[in-house]
Order: structure tokens, then C-alpha cells, then sequence
């Protein structure tokens, strides 16, 4: 195996742990499978460790994930109710590859970033080349890398809005990761403005 689908298949051991199997309506091994053609994919690539493995929210819907993430066994939280979760959608160009499973390539929090407006921090992120995260990849960031929120900062994740502007944001709140949302506007010093380098799908493989 290659490092990049070592580390894929450490994070889909995980994300069975923390029962996504169930939030998925399926068994662990109905899960896994799905994951497989990918980390299989991944086997002659040289792309590291620096990845993300996310499922999409056709496969486990976001509502429930925060409460997934914890940091010292303080579980994760929202005071946002399912719907408004529900309602922050990936924008155009920033939708997912096809697939049950994809890779985030070089994950930051966007300490670079940091104290920016949204719509700010968005067309800095632009000029830079990269791309905003959505909001399942900053779950998914909370989930296998959890400790970044305490040794790096919280973030705004500008790959996803919901119809009124807002963007949803992780940050630590009462020693725990949480998850809220932000107007584009607004600027927060303790919170960045996650990015990647690449989105990529089983498809970019072959």
C-alpha cells in the first residue's frame, strides 16, 4: 500500500468507529465497500498523507456529524437546529467529484487567512489559487484532526452557503469543537479560512 491509502484507510477505520455506517443506514462492511475502489485507486499514487477522506451527503448527511467530533472526550456540538444545517450547500465550482467517497488534497485551516471577511478571504484564497473548503470537508477535518482546532484556529468554510449568505464556520467553544456560521461580512480573530489545493474523485485516478 502506498502512504495515501494507508492514511485513507486509517480515516475510513475511524469514521466506522464514530458510526458513520449507521448515519449511512448500512453495515460497516456495505460502508467499507464503497470506500474501496478508492483507496484501491490510491495504491500506485504518490500523493502522500496530506489527504482527506470525505464522504459526500448523499451517503451521510451532515446534520448529525459535529456531534461525532470530540477533542479530551468533550463531544462536539451545534445550537443550530438540522434543517439550517442541512441548507448550506456546496457553490458552483465547488461541488464534489462523483462518488460516495473523495479525496480533499492538502487540507489547511486557513491560519493564512485568518481575521479576513469571508467574501474577503474568499477572493484572496481565489487570487492564491486554491479552494474553499465545504462544509462536509471541514467536518471531516474535525473528525480525523481534531487537535488542529486547538493548535491551529477555528475556521469559515466558503465552499458552502446557505440561501441567505451565511457561511458555516468550526471553531472551539466550552472546550469543544463546534459548529456555527457566519455572515460573509462579519470577521472573527480566531477564526481562518479553510482551503485545499485539490478535490479528487475515483475518476482522476484512471
Amino acid at each position: 500500500m502506498s502512504k495515501a491509502s494507508e492514511e485513507a484507510q486509517k480515516q475510513l477505520d475511524r469514521i466506522v468507529a464514530l458510526g458513520y455506517p449507521d448515519v449511512a443506514d448500512m453495515s460497516a462492511a456495505a460502508f467499507r465497500a464503497l470506500a474501496r475502489p478508492l483507496i484501491r485507486a490510491l495504491e500506485d499514487s504518490d500523493l502522500g498523507t496530506q489527504i482527506l477522506l470525505v464522504p459526500t451527503r448523499e451517503l451521510v448527511s451532515p446534520e448529525s456529524l459535529i456531534a461525532r467530533t470530540s477533542i479530551n472526550r468533550m463531544a462536539g456540538f451545534t445550537t443550530m437546529p438540522p434543517r439550517d444545517i442541512a441548507s448550506f450547500l456546496p457553490q458552483d465550482g465547488f461541488e464534489p467529484p462523483e462518488g460516495p467517497f473523495y479525496l480533499v488534497v492538502e487540507p489547511h485551516t486557513g491560519t493564512c487567512y485568518i481575521n479576513r471577511e469571508p467574501d474577503v478571504a474568499h477572493k484572496l484564497i481565489d487570487s492564491d489559487e486554491r479552494l474553499p473548503l465545504t462544509l462536509e470537508e471541514g467536518l471531516a477535518i474535525a473528525t480525523q484532526h481534531p487537535e488542529w482546532l486547538l493548535e491551529k484556529n477555528g475556521f469559515n468554510l466558503l465552499g458552502s452557503r446557505s440561501a441567505d449568505g451565511r457561511v458555516p464556520s468550526i471553531w472551539m467553544s466550552q472546550n469543544a469543537p463546534r459548529l456555527g456560521a457566519v455572515w460573509p461580512n462579519s470577521r472573527h480573530t480566531w477564526l481562518g479560512n479553510a482551503f485545499c489545493v485539490s478535490r479528487r474523485g475515483v475518476s482522476l485516478f484512471h
